[in-house]
């Protein structure tokens, strides 16, 4: 009989490419030197305009300037903003500005992605008109709401006077007197700012949170459902915690973003009346351009930096989780689940106790506003969840179908207000405006206020160098970024985690630390005054994002395709152009669109490095158009459309791609 005996198994020897590697190769990662050409780039660009700046503001803010020069005073900038009451202002402001910011964005973006979610027809058409307000660049969206506002050529007076609105919010103590001085009253000047601010974020939560609802597994609602789950059970039960990621990200994202705002208040108040709606980062603005103490306007952006640093850490965490597998309930296992069921409700009781205190003047006048909102929107689907048990399906329909299209309708209506009004004015003639003559509808139509614009002002070369500045960052940015991008997404190398994380810490790095130290890198390099100061330093708030967002998109694309070429004897530079670049498509379409657009819109580095006529951009230039009490609404509603055309003719045509690239990128970045 013969015996079968199995064959032993053959020993592996050791894997040629572990024994082909050079003891650097070991030490460093076995592409560490292509890992060096590809990231090299963005590394001197990311060293150089914000990790050195960083440092360089921190040796700034021990000191202060004595005539024509610096002298070392070690902690006294820091120690004098204890007893500095504007900067004690600056602080409140900004975070009374951020968190009733944020808490009507979540509200409102919350209600206006369910809405989308849920419509049948027309939904693309929709969100483009939802996109609009964060489409145009911030200059409009300032000038058009202060336009609004201004109590003598302004329509929002004069339209809730009409309809009886007006006279009922004095009647309840929302505003003192009729008419109100929105801008003007230091009682209203901030709830202002921040319906603008509102006005301006609501579509960012919006789009977001509905690329979140079109996540969640349909089987989830069905089976709640089938249990008998009303549709607020499902709403809470199912909805909700399928929203917690993007609504925690998107959350923090727009708070980092909204707490070191300066342009929006800038453009609108100038941080009046008074103080009133003065930021911190103006307070910074203030000491280190217009007093020139450099050292004491650096000390109040790092005073700031711990708060920021919680935010952004906590960020990264919540961004960087989803790559790592088994991660999705990080950090619940240290809470019950009845301590995080609780969680929500502390933490919303100390923010109101907070705003309470801070801001006693605005806490019961915004809880109205919004309790009204919510109310509202309970009590619809209150009712159509009624019908719906008594099985009058009929009626239901009927009722969702009224209360969303009165919602989709106003919140339309709260969207394309400023944009008309902008478009309308900018066709009136000078004596319209001043005569207040056909508000809403120019009788004649007239294009005397593009005729001035580009006769009496220099608009033509504040145009051009906007488009010189944006193409040419946009061009550097996505070069660095596509490189970087394909090394931390494909190579092996040492430290390609930590310079993940330092991306993501740079991508929400806020302006406000950099423009001090920025600016005397680009005095000290005699580039002040310059294009080439805003080309250069443009990148600091682009290229971290363009390179995170690509990172995930590069992470999608198969490598095996790449591994294809590689053996047929194609250089790993050869798959990168001729494989992965046509395959990344969208999302370099979509990091053009994004850093083209920021370029395009950006305020604060082109205000502070910036003071000739002939080499402003289009916001600052815009902003110079204004002497003292004397505005030129109709040139700057011609400006105002003019600089915004562009803007939304390339998220019309790249939508797709945006929507593609991003989503990508999110996933897996």
């Amino acid at each position: 009989m013969t015996v079968l005996r199995p064959r032993p198994a053959p020993v592996r020897p050791a894997s040629r490419a572990s024994s082909s590697l050079t003891g650097t190769q070991r030490v460093l990662g076995r592409d560490w030197r292509l890992a060096a050409v590809f990231i090299g780039p963005t590394l001197i660009l990311i060293a150089g305009l914000i990790l050195f700046p960083i440092v360089s503001s921190i040796v700034t803010s021990t000191t202060e300037r004595h005539g024509a020069e610096s002298v070392f005073v070690g902690l006294d900038n820091y120690t004098a903003l204890v007893n500095d009451p504007v900067f004690h202002k600056g602080v409140l402001n900004s975070f009374v500005f951020t968190a009733y910011a944020e808490i009507f964005k979540v509200t409102l973006g919350l209600i206006a992605a369910l809405m989308l979610h849920h419509m049948r027809r027309g939904k693309a058409i929709v969100a483009g008109v939802i996109l609009l307000p964060w489409v145009v660049p911030t200059v409009v969206t300032a000038f058009t709401w202060r336009s609004l506002f201004d109590p003598i050529f302004g329509s929002v007076n004069v339209l809730l006077t009409d309809s009886g609105i007006g006279p009922v919010l004095a009647a309840i103590g929302l505003v003192d007197s009729w008419p109100a001085g929105w801008l003007s009253d230091p009682e209203l000047a901030m709830p202002a700012v921040i319906l603008v601010n509102v006005w301006k974020g609501i579509p960012f939560f919006a789009v977001t949170f509905l690329a979140g609802l079109k996540a969640i597994d349909n089987g989830l609602h069905e089976a709640a459902m089938v249990d008998g789950a009303t549709p607020w059970q499902r709403f809470v039960h199912v909805t909700l915690p399928g929203l917690r990621h993007v609504m925690i990200v998107t959350v923090l994202l727009s708070s980092i973003w909204t707490f070191n705002n300066f342009d929006l208040i800038w453009l609108m108040t100038q941080g009046g009346p008074g103080d009133a709606t003065a930021p911190y980062v103006m307070v910074a603005y203030s000491k280190a351009i217009q007093q020139l103490q450099l050292g004491a306007g650096a000390a109040v952006t790092l005073v700031m930096v711990p708060i920021v640093g919680i935010l952004v850490l906590i960020l990264v965490r919540m961004m960087r989780r989803s790559d790592l597998p088994g991660t999705g309930d990080l950090g619940r296992s240290r809470l019950s689940p009845a301590q995080r069921k609780a969680m929500p409700w502390v933490i919303v009781a100390v923010a109101t106790v907070v705003l309470a205190w801070i801001s006693p003047h605005i806490i019961w006048k915004a809880a109205l506003v919004l309790g009204v909102c919510v109310l509202l929107a309970a009590a619809v689907g209150r009712v159509v969840s009624t019908l719906a048990a008594r099985g009058n399906r009929a009626a239901s329909r009927l009722v969702n179908g009224v209360g969303s299209g009165v919602a989709l309708v106003a919140l339309l209506a709260f969207v394309l207000a400023p944009l008309y009004w902008m478009t309308v004015t900018a066709f009136k003639s000078d004596d319209q405006i001043v005569m207040r003559t056909n508000d809403l509808w120019p009788t004649p139509w007239s294009t005397e206020q593009f005729t001035n614009l580009f006769t009496g002002r220099e608009f033509g070369t504040w145009y051009i160098n906007t488009i010189l500045v944006s193409v040419a960052s946009t061009v550097i940015a996505l070069v660095c970024a596509a490189l970087a991008g394909y090394a931390l997404a494909r190579l092996k190398f040492r430290g390609s985690e930590s310079f993940t994380v330092t991306i993501l810490l740079t991508y929400v790095m806020p302006g406000a630390l950099l423009f001090i130290p920025l600016y005397q890198l680009m005095s000290g390099i005699q580039l002040n005054d310059s294009l080439w100061a805003l080309v250069i330093t443009y990148p600091t708030f682009t290229l971290p994002f363009a390179t995170w967002l690509l990172v995930g998109y590069f992470k999608s694309i198969p490598a095996d395709l790449e591994e294809a070429a590689l053996v047929d004897g194609c250089t790993r530079f050869g798959a990168f152009v001729r494989i992965v670049l046509p395959l990344a498509k969208p999302g370099l379409l979509a990091v053009a669109l994004f850093t083209l657009t920021n370029a395009w819109n950006e305020f604060l580095f082109a205000f502070v490095f910036i003071t000739r006529n002939d080499y402003m951009t289009l916001p600052v230039g815009m902003q110079s158009m204004i002497f003292g009490d004397v505005v030129p609404q109709g040139q700057l509603a011609a400006a105002s459309l003019l600089i915004s055309i562009p803007v939304v003719l390339m998220y019309a045509f790249g939508q797709r791609f945006l929507t593609e690239g991003l989503t990508a990128g999110a996933v897996k970045g």
